[in-house]
């Protein structure tokens, strides 16, 4: 099974509450905005994934796959599970089946 090739500037999550998103920045003070993954919480214990959004100057460099990777290694250590509706997601969750188990069964 494959791991995701992430990027290798050093980086870090942080989850917005009140903008419903999950945003990526360069892991220096002050870190530079990378880019977000949207989310819409539909209970407890499921939130849905709704679009990944990477700046322009840092597109096509790993940044989306690490933010996912690293979004999902969250969402699995509180023990919730996810509706992938963003399109970048579902390709992500096809390339990756190890974090398939994360999928909300509807």
């Amino acid at each position: 099974m494959s791991q995701p090739q992430l990027s290798p500037t050093p980086v870090r999550v942080v989850k917005n509450f009140d903008r419903e998103r999950y945003e990526l920045f360069t892991d220096e003070t002050p870190g530079e905005f990378i880019g977000f993954l949207a989310y819409q919480v539909i209970d407890d214990h499921t939130v849905e994934l709704q679009h990944t959004i990477i700046s322009e100057g840092f597109s096509r460099r790993g940044f989306a796959r690490t933010l996912v990777t690293q979004v999902l290694d969250l969402i699995r250590a509180d023990g919730a599970s996810i509706v992938p509706t963003c399109s970048y997601v579902q390709d992500y969750l096809e390339r990756f089946p190890q974090y398939g188990d994360l999928v909300a069964h509807q």
